[in-house]
């Protein structure tokens, strides 16, 4: 099990919260996803099967970017 924290700056409220757990728990191999609004971070849990990039990919198609 891997587990990264991704800074996502434009997180401000609760629909940017469940738009990006939802997108991102979609994934087939993430276990957790929890967004912190306040700290404007993304905490997710996931098998080596996944691709820290689907991840990224996952909260853009939010429309929500990820800071490199």
């Amino acid at each position: 099990m891997t587990n990264i924290t991704l800074s996502v700056p434009d997180i401000s409220c609760g629909h940017c919260k469940t738009s990006i757990e939802g997108a991102v728990s979609e994934l087939d191999g993430v276990d957790t996803v929890e967004v912190h609004i306040e700290e404007k971070t993304v905490d997710v849990a996931f098998s080596d099967s996944v691709a820290t990039d689907s991840i990224i990919d996952a909260i853009e198609s939010q429309g929500y970017d990820v800071a490199k």
